[in-house]
């Protein structure tokens, strides 16, 4: 299910890093330990869905990679009770390659995810680069910038939405998709834009993951989702911020 080399990519960061890998799997557990603590990660583990929660909660780690197939909670579960607690990037593994589970990956908050068998360049890779932005995002919210688009505002550095001067609930991908059409407002914004500036230029994804984002987001800042004012479909084009 997993290439077993031992794999070493640039290291991490100077900021240590901690990952939380849940896999029912032993041989996994320990490749995936061995490969992320060799590349200069901290890594915690947990063979079951239950175990994953409570060490969520007692090592509060920056990162989860979370198989799907687990005992006494599967996957898909714990990533729904992840995203009630965190914010933190979730790469998901699956053994299914179908466009339809993947979308449903992402719908119920994953922000990534890698089909079994898997290359641990790959993974590493892909954590690299969701920790990078994490990072960055860190970063940039030190500075106080405040963007707004009619009723809508966005405090980069407080990482809050408002609409009409309520807060509005984003997950960190809808923030920064509405972030980038802000930046952008009134000129179109391709989908592979959105996909490089939001996602990554090393995202392995496609453009229906944009689309899928851009759906939930609508749900939250506009009054009517089914006919926006603010977020508008450009067509074969990509979509603008309409102030």
């Amino acid at each position: 299910m997993i290439e077993m080399s031992q794999a070493s990519v640039e290291r991490a960061p100077s900021k240590q890093w901690k990952i939380l890998v849940v896999d029912d799997e032993v041989h996994i557990l320990q490749t995936l330990r061995y490969n992320l603590e060799k590349n200069g990660y901290l890594v915690c583990t947990a063979g079951d869905g239950r175990q994953a929660l409570s060490i969520l909660e007692i090592e509060k780690p920056d990162l989860c990679v979370l198989d799907i197939m687990l005992p006494e909670l599967d996957g898909t579960e714990v990533c729904r009770e992840i995203r009630k607690r965190s914010n933190m990037p979730v790469l998901m593994l699956s053994a299914k390659d179908q466009e339809i589970d993947k979308v449903l990956l992402l719908e119920i908050g994953a922000d990534d995810y890698i089909t079994k068998p898997f290359s641990i360049y790959e993974l590493l890779a892909r954590v690299k680069a969701h920790l990078r932005r994490l990072g960055n995002a860190a970063k940039a919210a030190q500075d106080v910038t405040v963007l707004t688009g009619g009723d809508i505002e966005l405090d980069v550095a407080r990482q809050r939405v408002t609409k009409g001067g309520k807060v509005v609930e984003l997950a960190p991908k809808e923030f920064s998709l509405l972030h980038v059409l802000l930046e952008n407002r009134g000129r179109v914004v391709t989908r592979q834009t959105l996909l490089d500036r939001v996602w990554g230029y090393d995202f392995y994804g496609d453009q229906q993951t944009v689309n899928v984002h851009v759906r939930w987001l609508r749900e939250k800042v506009e009054d009517d989702p089914n006919d926006p004012k603010h977020i508008i479909t450009v067509r074969s084009r990509g979509y603008l911020f309409r102030e």
